[in-house]
């Protein structure tokens, strides 16, 4: 793997567990495609440091426990600025 690729995987990860952003505000942040941050959290990390893909993975699982609720509160923002 590029070093490029590890420095930047691992620049993402620790992004995440600083911050505790979703992968598409990280991919915005990043300059890269969201599916580009998730291959980069959840295929090629584990590769690179088991330690640090355990907490991108609790972090991921989480956001997706609650992507319903942002869901959500998403559209009732959307609907509330139209009225």
């Amino acid at each position: 793997m590029n070093s490029l690729i590890i420095k930047r995987v691992i620049d993402e990860a620790n992004y995440m567990v600083d911050t505790k952003q979703t992968v598409r505000e990280i991919a915005k942040i990043f300059n890269v495609s969201k599916s580009t941050v998730h291959k980069d959290l959840h295929e090629r990390l584990v590769d690179i440091d088991a330690v640090l893909y355990e907490q991108i993975d609790s972090i991921l699982k989480y956001h997706i426990d609650i992507r319903h609720i942002r869901g959500g509160e998403s559209t009732k923002k959307k609907y509330k600025k139209s009225t």
